[in-house]
């Protein structure tokens, strides 16, 4: 049961520059600029209470509004209440606007099967995202603090992980800053003490029985006195150089994201050659052992190659919550399913597949791995249709099925300048007949391939290049009017031989495909 703490007035000789201090902290960090509306979300506790008088004291200099957040999870009963009746009443006496919400986190969690403390934290982050955008809020002020991050940090670390977990709590995510991350909770209740204002406790915090409370009770206070006195310091500082290596890292990865990824219709591919370091790519036969004794720069390359692998998983994996309409709690993508993804890659054949969570599953095909939705979603494409009733010099067609964007250029046809190199590329824009159509591809579909006379079933030239059926999806072609089944122009194939530029050519149309960015 949360009880009151008790009104103490400690002997602080230097409890204004103790406030000070603390509100520098706050300016520092660049958390909260000039002009912001802030909403504090306070829950009662030591901390969140001393963020709220500090940003109080300091409104007038920083230049913001305030207003108090508060959500009643209803999981501790008649205290829980009386938490709410609390900041309400500070809220009130501090005359800032006051917004609270109520939900029965226990019943919701059990109806959703869902982990009581993350089923709490996305209700609490759900009720802070309504209010920003209801109350036109450009910031949520979250009283996490440096023994919060010293927590997290040293939870991550005994649960097993790596670079991203090492950055423990992040200051801001969106439109969520949290601006005392630097300042420690010792200081904060020195803060309030000195300035006689009274705080909640809640009785849960400590409870042994969870990993969060012994680490905050019995692993950190015999750390600082066996080990390191500095210890929340020095986790903390951990914690901000884990985060700009890993910030740096995953500026490489979408790099490469950008430039090796095909998005398709329900899914992605890479080919293996793109994601596995050189070294392990041109010698796949190599052992674990063997592997694992390879240079660091290999060992690096392998990192991004994981890190990769989790771009490329989190991509599709929202793609289809997207498009199911539904929330995604099938579990966590951990360092194991990357190195069994990794082992896929370098040691699978032809068909195999891995089971992943979030309902994806990835799986080889030839020298291509393919991440899509469980239950062949990536085989069933979106369908698109885009008419084109003329052409200026450029005309550009943005396809979000296929993260594309497709430029028709017309072009003044001159063969004897050398320009013979792109007939087999370029259409005569004299045989065509508008409007064009720019679609996915159909059974049926026929392509003229050049050099040849008669045109060929596009499946059937599918199966000689070698484009497997998840390349397939959604393929761009291009058609023209009164021409039927026979296509003008498709992907990789270019222009058919019927509507290629010829000796007689004045006009042509070039079609270029570019990744939107």
């Amino acid at each position: 049961m949360a009880r009151l703490a008790k009104k103490l007035t400690p002997k602080i000789s230097n409890s204004k520059h103790l406030f000070q201090r603390l509100q520098s902290a706050i300016q520092r960090s660049g958390l909260i600029r000039e002009g912001d509306r802030v909403g504090v979300a306070v829950s009662g506790g030591a901390d969140s209470v001393a963020l709220l008088l500090l940003l109080i004291a300091a409104k007038k200099k920083l230049g913001i509004t305030l207003s108090v957040l508060h959500f009643n999870h209803k999981l501790r009963g008649a205290a829980a209440d009386a938490d709410e009746k609390f900041v309400t009443a500070l809220a009130r006496k501090n005359k800032l606007p006051f917004y609270s919400a109520t939900a029965a986190v226990e019943s919701i969690a059990k109806n959703e099967k869902a982990n009581l403390e993350a089923a709490a934290r996305r209700l609490r982050y759900a009720f802070f995202s309504e209010c920003a955008s209801e109350h036109h809020l450009d910031k949520i002020a979250v009283a996490h603090a440096a023994d919060d991050q010293a927590e997290t940090v040293l939870a991550h670390i005994l649960r097993g992980s790596g670079l991203a977990g090492l950055g423990g709590i992040h200051p801001q995510v969106d439109k969520i800053v949290r601006p005392l991350l630097t300042v420690s909770r010792a200081d904060l209740r020195l803060c309030l003490k000195a300035h006689k204002q009274v705080w909640r406790e809640d009785a849960t915090n400590r409870d042994t029985t969870k990993m969060r409370a012994r680490i905050r009770k019995k692993l950190i206070p015999l750390l600082k006195k066996e080990f390191q006195p500095r210890i929340v310091e020095h986790l903390a500082s951990l914690s901000n150089h884990a985060r700009q290596d890993d910030r740096l890292l995953h500026h490489f990865a979408e790099e490469r994201l950008r430039s090796s990824v095909e998005i398709i219709p329900g899914g992605a591919l890479i080919r293996i050659a793109d994601l596995l370091p050189s070294k392990l790519h041109n010698f796949q036969q190599n052992t674990r052992a063997q592997i694992e004794e390879q240079s660091l720069e290999h060992a690096a390359s392998m990192g991004l190659s994981g890190r990769l692998v989790r771009l490329i998983v989190n991509r599709v994996k929202s793609a289809h919550v997207k498009a199911a309409n539904a929330n995604s709690r099938a579990g966590e993508f951990t360092a194991l399913h990357v190195r069994q993804v990794l082992e896929l890659a370098s040691h699978g054949k032809t068909g195999s597949s891995l089971p992943l969570p979030g309902d994806i599953e990835v799986r080889r095909h030839r020298d291509t791995l393919v991440f899509c939705a469980k239950e062949g979603a990536a085989l069933s494409p979106r369908e698109y249709q885009y008419k084109i009733d003329s052409l200026a010099d450029v005309y550009s067609i943005r396809v979000p099925e296929l993260g594309c964007v497709f430029r028709f250029t017309v072009i003044d046809w001159h063969p004897q300048r050398g320009e013979t190199r792109l007939s087999g590329e370029v259409l005569d824009g004299a045989r065509l007949n508008f409007p064009l159509t720019l679609r996915s591809w159909r059974h049926g579909d026929r392509f003229c391939v050049t050099g040849h006379t008669k045109p060929e079933k596009l499946k059937r030239l599918f199966n000689e290049k070698g484009i497997d059926r998840w390349q397939r999806a959604g393929w761009p072609v291009v058609v023209s009017a009164k021409s039927g089944d026979d296509l003008a122009w498709s992907r990789i194939f270019g222009a058919s031989a019927k509507f290629a530029v010829h000796e007689g050519t004045k006009t042509g149309i070039v079609i270029v495909e570019e990744k939107l960015l």
